[in-house]
């Protein structure tokens, strides 16, 4: 099956066309639904903007000529050739294709490579200054945990913290910025995880190193991360 990039820059090159793998992959993911229903809405507004009607006493002149159009109807012409190329211009910066978030946490992954290496438990001292600027603490009896950081992460800087479970090291990443309307289990580059919504606190996003752990056990060991978080009490 063809992955988020591969779909969207099909999308981009033939909107309306049709395509097997193509219909699968919107099928499953959430975020390239929401490309493609950005990217029809263009098109068809572009198509629109671009149904512009010549007058039929229209004529063409001479490079050199006197005459000259009136001003008002010069204006005219002017501003809807540039509301044209606007709309080319505006298409290549709103429809860029942007990261799913799945792939955007992987990738931040890759930028701190030491956080799975420690497993000694971190003292609440520790942990404070972090879950702080997401105005959280954790549960005492919650599972231990062995790293913390503030990261930055989409133009914003959220807790980063592996802990400690039965099934080895996982990720966390409080996405206080980031809602998904629904659960989304992720599969990519070696990483199985989940992104949880948290109602009135963004989402967020628990991973592990794929070693056959089943989407169901990480499921569960997200939903004990998430009600082991005390919002509004960072002191």
């Amino acid at each position: 099956m063809i992955d988020h990039q591969q779909y969207r820059r099909s999308m981009l090159a033939d909107p309306f066309g049709t395509d097997p793998e193509r219909e699968a992959h919107r099928a499953q993911c959430e975020d390239c639904r929401a490309f493609t229903e950005r990217v029809i809405t263009f098109e068809q507004r572009l198509v629109s903007a671009l149904k512009v009607t010549v007058p039929t006493s229209a004529k063409i002149l001479p490079f050199n000529t006197r005459a000259a159009a009136s001003p008002s109807k010069g204006r005219r012409w002017l501003a809807l050739a540039a509301s044209v190329a606007m709309a080319f211009v505006a298409a290549g910066i709103w429809l860029t294709p942007r990261s799913s978030l799945a792939a955007d946490v992987v990738s931040h992954m890759a930028e701190e490579p030491a956080a799975w290496e420690s497993h000694a438990t971190l003292s609440a001292g520790q942990l404070a200054p972090v879950l702080k600027r997401a105005n959280m603490t954790l549960n005492p009896n919650a599972a231990s945990v062995s790293y913390a950081n503030s990261c930055g992460f989409r133009g914003q800087v959220v807790p980063h913290l592996v802990v400690q479970s039965p099934l080895g090291p996982v990720t966390v990443m409080v996405l206080i910025h980031e809602s998904v309307s629904k659960a989304r289990q992720f599969d990519e580059q070696g990483y199985r995880g989940t992104i949880l919504p948290i109602p009135h606190h963004g989402s967020i996003a628990v991973l592990m190193k794929d070693s056959g752990t089943t989407t169901a056990e990480i499921d569960a060991i997200a939903a004990q991360v998430r009600s082991a978080i005390v919002w509004g009490s960072s002191g």
